[in-house]
């Protein structure tokens, strides 16, 4: 199968390399000078180093040449861009008429606060058949060949076929369901609850406080998604509990950095330098606090979050505020 992942970032460039064991994969990035330097080292030196591209990799800095080579009835083309750099990847795609279109990016735009399914269909149409690929996920582990199991969402039983034949490799596992919602609502909020589980453990506060953030938070990502249509039972499987299990404790993900810096007192401009890319729970935050205001849904971990990154409000005190709210009967 000839597959063009669009993103050559950490994760991008590791799907990639996954995917070379039976497809015919290129992988293509903006930066032209970057893009030549990576064909030449035969390495992603700048996002993901120490991990050498296999020799059947194909590297580009040409856009048209990129969705030529997945432009047949059974190619794929696979982006690998942040939520914000989604749309106008899709509007570059547009004119290209692709057949069979994937993301991987996980959160809600910030200005329309549309999950990403919403995005493109608001720009491919319902013609085109596309889906979310999602789930616990390190880059580096999967560049390493090392086990993972991820979801394909798509309502195209075709293309949960087509991508799981393309992506069901040596150690990866890949499942499908139809539940758009559910698995880019897990996706996105369990980056939120990985930056409150990183102040949590930053501030000293024990396991027992890191499970309870991590069990309340998965109840507010069921709120959330129940609310806009997604199923329950979605959210208890890979791109639900498991995404949230792995970027609330991987010491390998962003955004529970992002807790652990701001337990230490640093802003969020000093982090995101640390970092050099902003976490996708930064931006998440704020979107679905205003989501979940407009839907009446009480989502008090999201919303201590995003205080501590846009209000002002200290690490400590966004613990105490949750400490000090009222006791509830709660079902779940």
């Amino acid at each position: 199968m000839n597959i063009s992942v669009l993103g050559a970032g950490a994760w991008g460039t590791a799907v990639a390399i996954a995917l070379t064991a039976k497809n015919n994969v290129l992988l293509w990035g903006r930066n032209v000078a970057a893009m030549n330097a990576m064909q030449k080292q035969r390495e992603n030196t700048v996002y993901l180093s120490g991990f050498p591209l296999p020799a059947n990799l194909e590297v580009s800095a040409d856009f048209e040449a990129a969705l030529q080579h997945a432009n047949g009835e059974h190619d794929l083309l696979v982006i690998a861009t942040s939520v914000s750099g989604l749309r106008p990847t899709l509007l570059a795609c547009q004119s290209f008429q692709p057949k069979n279109v994937i993301w991987l990016c996980k959160g809600f735009e910030e200005q329309t606060q549309l999950l990403p399914h919403q995005i493109a269909q608001d720009i491919l149409g319902a013609d085109v058949r596309t889906g979310a690929l999602l789930g616990p996920s390190f880059a580096q582990e999967v560049a390493k060949g090392l086990p993972c199991a991820l979801t394909i969402a798509s309502d195209s039983p075709d293309l949960c076929q087509l991508v799981v034949q393309a992506l069901h490799v040596n150690a990866m596992r890949v499942y499908s369901s139809d539940d758009l919602v559910g698995v880019e609502v897990g996706g996105a909020v369990k980056n939120i609850l990985a930056i409150a589980t990183g102040v949590a453990d930053g501030l000293g506060l024990g396991l027992n406080a890191r499970a309870a953030l991590m069990t309340r938070g998965l109840a507010e990502i069921s709120r959330l998604g129940v609310a806009l249509g997604g199923k329950a039972e979605t959210l208890m499987g890979l791109t639900g509990v498991g995404d949230l299990i792995l970027t609330c404790t991987g010491d390998l993900s962003r955004n529970r950095k992002v807790g652990l810096a701001l337990a230490q007192g640093k802003t969020l401009d000093a982090i995101v330098q640390d970092l050099g890319h902003v976490a996708e729970g930064v931006r998440c935050a704020q979107a679905v606090r205003s989501l979940a205001q407009k839907l009446g849904i009480d989502m008090p971990i999201t919303n201590a979050v995003a205080g501590v990154l846009f209000d002002g409000i200290s690490a400590p005190e966004m613990i105490a505020r949750l400490l000090s709210r009222d006791a509830k009967q709660e079902a779940h």
